[in-house]
């Protein structure tokens, strides 16, 4: 061994420390005279190699998956022809990086026509399942929107494109409005924020791995996008078939978890890089508030606050059904008292809260009642409704900048719904909006859009000059044959979990038998209704859709007509309700 002496002085002229540093890096030893600067061209060029050879490994390796057809695109459009020219056709691969093999969840099928038509005024929809037109898209609010445009605009021509899609949220809707972005739009509008806990990376998903940090989100994302990812996420995750909501019933998520927190941050960053993609194509954006069934659509969900002690777990049960049995038999006061009693004790459970509201709302205190529906909906654990903190963000980025507007859907069903609390009477179910519900979406969007429309539009409009929910439905084939089908479509669902859950699912059952029996018409009928509404738009492929479907089961050679030319675009495989593809 060296001496401490010895080993001083080799400190002291670097001879040492040069020895070590060499064995540690198998460097070659250098002279006295050797410049400093001189021994860097010995370690650089192995860091250098040691970064990029990998990088270069990884390239080619995704070069010749690609050249080899392993994979697929996941761009939002690819090229297709629509009527004999060039458009961008939505790419049914898009969603992979989102899903997991064999849940790809798919918007109605839409294409772009690559050069926008002289005079075309172009509009983009974005968000999910709601914003789709789920239960039936024919009646989604852009599609009342569409008919209101044409109606009050006729010299002008309208592209109204809808790329709401099921289950998907803020991760997904970014790369959509930066693809989009591309092709010439006139205004977005964003209706979204149901699905940032259940949807693809939230913390309540059963659908692709959870995260929280928004970068590593979209590093996951770009690396499924790969065709390296692709064949490493077919490789290593099993096969699954969607599953509906059921798929989430252990996935609960109180309100006081610390995931909530970036949660909202993840949406707010989505949203505002999603408004700047929308705003730097030199479009106008709209953001909407989410509106949200708050009284005829209890908890799906309820969890107890931590730390509560088996002891007060039973007096609190025993208050509750001392106040259940007070609100059955109508004493409404002494129920509260008992119900407020339990609160004390856990005032986190959702279900408690849904019975505080329903008793104030028999008492007549409308507003206390709209207090505790609110924190009924936000304190549900099965995350399936856009809450007060995520309309608080969409609130917030609306009035973020010039260029962007609020179109508060959440106000504005409120002050149409009975006492100002929303319902079933424009909702279906938790957030799927109705009939009605989608018609004053619609009228908001139209009333704000109409104010920027150029000169040769015409007159400036007001509510006055917007067409009537009667006139929309009309030109949409609105029909009562497509009302009960809708409606015993929607009585279907409940017969589900997690709806068999709800305290209140027996009346939210029952008030979609009565709508359903109470829609009959002819076939004649709904056909000359289909007959007219095509007549006024020949090119409504949407309208020939529906009507193909309704004629299936009477004449099966108009049906598979009017499903041909209901083809979104040339080539695109048009398939019989019995899943024949038709020629």
């Amino acid at each position: 061994m060296r001496s401490n002496t010895q080993m001083q002085a080799g400190l002291e002229d670097g001879n040492y420390n040069r020895t070590i540093v060499g064995k540690i890096f198998k460097m070659p030893q250098s002279t006295e005279s050797e410049p400093v600067v001189g021994r860097g061209r010995y370690w650089l060029p192995r860091i250098g190699s040691a970064i990029l050879v990998p990088i270069l490994l990884v390239v080619i390796v995704e070069l010749v998956l690609r050249f080899s057809g392993v994979g697929f695109s996941t761009e939002l459009l690819v090229p297709c022809t629509l009527k004999g020219k060039p458009a961008a056709c939505y790419n049914l691969f898009f969603p992979a990086p989102f899903f997991p093999p064999g849940m790809i969840k798919a918007p109605q099928a839409y294409a772009i026509p690559t050069a926008k038509p002289q005079g075309t005024f172009r509009i983009f929809v974005l968000g999910e399942s709601a914003a789709m037109g789920d239960p039936d898209p024919a009646y989604a609010f852009s599609r009342y929107l569409e008919v209101m445009l044409r109606e009050r605009f006729p010299t002008m021509k309208f592209e109204i494109v809808n790329t709401g899609s099921v289950a998907i949220n803020s991760h997904v809707l970014l790369p959509i409005a930066r693809d989009l972005a591309h092709y010439r739009p006139d205004v977005f509008i964003i209706y979204s924020g149901n699905n940032e806990v259940v949807g693809p990376y939230g913390p309540g998903t059963a659908l692709t791995a959870s995260g929280m940090d928004l970068e590593v989100i979209r590093s996951s994302i770009f690396f499924r996008d790969t065709r390296i990812g692709q064949l490493v996420t077919k490789l290593g995750t099993p096969k699954k078939e969607w599953g509906g909501m059921e798929m989430f019933l252990d996935k609960q998520l109180p309100a006081s978890s610390p995931l909530m927190r970036p949660t909202y941050s993840n949406f707010e960053s989505n949203l505002r890089d999603t408004v700047a993609a929308a705003r730097n194509s030199g479009a106008t954006v709209l953001v909407s508030t989410v509106a949200t069934n708050l009284k005829d659509c209890g908890p799906f969900a309820s969890m107890h606050r931590e730390g509560l002690s088996q002891a007060d777990l039973a007096t609190w049960s025993q208050l509750v059904q001392e106040g259940s049995d007070l609100e059955s038999a109508k004493s409404y006061d002494q129920a509260l008292q008992a119900y407020r009693a339990a609160a004390k004790i856990d005032g986190q459970y959702a279900e408690l809260e849904f019975r505080i509201a329903r008793t104030l709302w028999k008492q007549g205190d409308y507003q206390g009642a709209k207090e505790h529906y609110l924190r009924a909906r936000d304190l549900d654990t099965l995350r399936f409704r856009a809450d007060s903190e995520i309309n608080a963000i969409n609130r917030a980025v609306a009035a973020s900048g010039s260029g962007v507007k609020l179109m508060d859907a959440e106000a504005i069903l409120a002050q149409e719904s009975p006492n100002g609390i929303i319902g079933n009477e424009l909702l279906y179910d938790h957030v799927h909006l109705t009939p009605r519900g989608n018609y004053l979406l619609a009228r908001a969007a139209f009333l704000q859009i109409a104010s920027q429309l150029p000169a040769e539009a015409g007159r400036a409009v007001n509510e006055n000059d917007v067409p009537s929910q009667a006139e929309c439905e009309k030109l949409l084939a609105l029909t009562n044959h497509d009302r009960s089908r809708i409606t015993t479509e929607m009585l279907q669902r409940l017969q589900r979990p997690p709806f068999t859950n709800q305290i209140d699912h027996s009346d939210q059952v029952l008030r979609l038998m009565i709508d359903a029996d109470a829609s009959h018409e002819s076939p004649d009928d709904t056909a000359a209704q289909y007959q007219w509404a095509i007549a006024k738009a020949p090119g409504d492929r949407v309208l020939r859709y529906n009507f193909g479907l309704f004629l299936f089961d009477f004449d099966r050679d108009a049906a598979a007509e009017q499903l041909r030319m209901s083809q979104p675009w040339d080539g695109f495989p048009v398939f019989a309700p019995d899943g024949t593809q038709l020629e």
